[in-house]
């Protein structure tokens, strides 16, 4: 019988992508909302510590292994912001509208050749809420930010993040080909990778006080 894990995410976009990659292993990637753990505020000063407080959250309020991310786009321009203000960029949390028309509003006099930008993720996988050596993966995407958005596909700033190698937004690639080139599929690979042998090692489980 495989393992639940706990993904730390109400974003339905991040638990299709997580799911999608996690296939076929030997642990069933279950969404917090199957548990209504609430959403909890992320306070961290970068994405490690913000997906460290998710993943203690959700495990916290299920008694379950919990996987978390945090993640957002660092634009060369803008001194790497909005970074870990991402999602809440232009102020309401996940106004993927709001926020693209922010972000090309302060990119509105710079060059084509200064908007580089990359994609972040930091990908924590914690055995149970006092795990005091949690797994951490971090994966990067490089690219350059748009003028105007392309694409049907993806959520957040896909449709402004152009990949040169491939001639198209994120937000223009199939599910398959995104989930292989992209941060958080570049973060969750990793974290799978070593994920078996983490959550069997002496730490998984809490020590009685």
């Amino acid at each position: 019988m495989s393992q639940r894990i706990v993904f730390a995410s109400n974003n339905a976009g991040k638990v299709r992508e997580v799911a999608a990659i996690l296939a076929g292993h030997s642990w069933t990637l279950v969404p917090q909302s199957e548990y209504a753990v609430p959403s909890v505020a992320e306070t961290g000063l970068s994405f490690v510590e913000n997906a460290i407080l998710k993943a203690r959250h959700a495990c916290g309020h299920t008694g379950l292994p919990a996987i978390a991310d945090d993640s957002g786009i660092a634009v060369d321009a803008l001194d790497g912001a909005p970074g870990i203000y991402s999602a809440r960029f232009a102020g309401e949390d996940g106004d993927d509208d709001a926020n693209n028309r922010r972000l090309l509003d302060e990119l509105f006099d710079v060059p084509e050749d200064e908007r580089g930008a990359a994609f972040h993720c930091v990908m924590v996988a914690m055995r149970h809420a006092a795990d005091p050596t949690p797994l951490i993966c971090h994966g990067r995407w490089d690219g350059v930010i748009i003028d105007a958005p392309r694409g049907e596909n993806g959520f957040g700033y896909d449709p402004l993040f152009f990949i040169p190698e491939m001639g198209r937004t994120s937000a223009e690639l199939d599910p398959q080909t995104k989930n292989e080139l992209s941060h958080r599929g570049q973060a969750l690979r990793a974290l799978a990778a070593s994920l078996d042998e983490f959550m069997q090692s002496p730490q998984a489980h809490p020590r009685a006080v």
